[in-house]
């Protein structure tokens, strides 16, 4: 008897991965969250404890750079939100030119519908934290709850998501970054208090010659960063908050992938080093390769860990410090500020973001990627109202008042814990009942056996 074929090697089929670099960045902003809730928990610990003025004098500390006659005096406060944070805001601007011009966003119907879903989350919040406080120096607020935190929505899907969420991530990633630009948009429209016009003409010239720089093709890191250092002072000059210099820089830096030319040489270098070694050689070697990777990337990956490990935690630790006694808590619950942003935060993204995003796929002006699904989607908004690094740093821009900015605070706090858990929750019961995995991308497809072969029949 003769023994059945064998069926042949499994056949296993993946969908579209997102690319390394977007892998890259997202665990690194993973990482970053887990410090940043380390930090913030410390913050608050800080403020309640038995010495909650030691919390205070510490940030209100004065420390200056000078040079001569010139330099900066600032507190140490300032220096975390003004200083380090155009850090954090310059990795935002390389991220987005990166994704824009040779990165994942370069397919206009991937962008459509969270680029959509992102304008509901932002006009809808600003609109009911305006319903509970149309007027007097609360209704500065407005600007609080329009922002998504991108280090916390990444670590949260990275620790407690479904199986299988890239795609779920890129959609996110997508949507903070679109919520980013109108957040930072409102930063410098509408929180800025005075302008100096000499502080902005030296800024302008600082544009035009990062502009030069990408005209004449420099690829090189160090004159980018001496610009970027002088943009910096010059926008803290004109009156325009100064992380806005971060966010110019990250647009401006080249992101364009490298010419064939810088790709081929490469291996002339190499062949040389090879057949001679000396410092020289080694150098032109190591000039060439680092010209095939754009100014961008270089930069991102130099200040990105940076950021989400170092200036994001600080900023959580010199910003989330909340004084939570009974009077604060109880004056909280019936407070238009905190009820306003915790509405916002949660009702304002859930509702926003899925209904917007909804009209957009409905009207086929993008689609959902992968496996993503309208109960994604709906988990994905909820996630969304977890609203609190730009949330904290928008509260000290817009109240003076120390009241308002603990009504406020409180209110970021509480609405960000609802909505990480509800949108949880969401994603975790959805991942099982609607898997972001298809069988396709999981299972092995067995191959069906060969056919026995089998005499023809004979013809009269």
């Amino acid at each position: 008897m003769t023994e059945p074929p064998r069926p042949g090697p499994a056949l296993r089929i993946r969908l579209p991965q997102v690319a390394p670099s977007v892998r890259e960045f997202l665990a690194t902003e993973a990482g970053g969250a887990v410090l940043l809730l380390v930090a913030t928990l410390a913050a608050l610990v800080w403020a309640n404890s038995p010495w909650p003025d030691g919390y205070t004098r510490f940030w209100q500390t004065t420390a200056e750079i000078r040079v001569g006659g010139a330099g900066f005096d600032m507190s140490v406060l300032h220096w975390v939100n003004d200083g380090a944070m155009a850090v954090f805001f310059t990795v935002v601007g390389l991220e987005i030119s990166r994704e824009f011009t040779a990165g994942e966003l370069r397919d206009r119907r991937m962008v459509g519908v969270p680029a959509l879903g992102a304008l509901g989350g932002l006009i809808l919040p600003a609109l009911i934290y305006f319903a509970f406080n149309t007027s007097g120096p609360a209704a500065r607020g407005w600007g609080i709850p329009m922002s998504t935190d991108t280090a916390f929505v990444v670590g949260i899907l990275a620790l407690f998501g479904p199986r299988c969420p890239d795609r779920l991530r890129l959609f996110l990633l997508t949507l903070a970054i679109v919520d980013d630009i109108g957040a930072i948009t409102v930063v410098g429209v509408f929180y800025t208090e005075r302008v100096e016009p000499t502080g902005l003409l030296v800024a302008g010239a600082t544009v035009l010659a990062i502009l030069a720089l990408r005209w004449l093709g420099v690829w090189q890191l160090p004159p980018y960063i001496l610009l970027a250092l002088v943009l910096w002072g010059a926008v803290h000059v004109s009156g325009v908050h100064a992380t806005l210099a971060g966010v110019l820089t990250g647009l401006l830096v080249p992101a364009r992938p490298p010419r064939d030319d810088q790709v081929t040489v490469v291996p002339v270098y190499v062949r040389a080093l090879a057949e001679e070694s000396n410092a020289t050689r080694a150098g032109l070697a190591v000039a060439a390769t680092k010209a095939t990777v754009s100014a961008n990337e270089r930069l991102q990956r130099v200040l990105h860990p940076f950021s989400a490990f170092v200036v994001v935690p600080a900023f959580g630790l010199a910003n989330a410090g909340v004084h939570l006694d009974g009077a604060a808590l109880r004056a909280a619950l019936t407070s238009p500020v905190t009820l306003g942003v915790m509405v916002a935060l949660v009702a304002g993204n859930t509702v926003g973001i899925s209904l917007a995003s909804t009209a957009a796929i409905r009207g086929r002006l993008g689609r959902l990627p992968g496996q993503v699904r309208y109960g994604h989607l709906v988990g994905a908004a909820t996630l969304a109202g977890i609203g609190f690094t730009i949330s904290l740093f928008i509260t000290e821009l817009a109240f003076t008042d120390a009241v308002l900015r603990e009504q406020a605070k409180i209110g970021i706090l509480a609405g960000s814990i609802t909505a990480a858990v509800l949108g949880t929750v969401l994603l975790r019961v959805l991942g099982e009942r609607m898997p972001l995995c298809s069988p396709l991308t999981d299972e092995p497809v067995p191959r069906l056996p060969p056919r026995p072969w089998r005499a023809p029949a004979p013809t009269a």
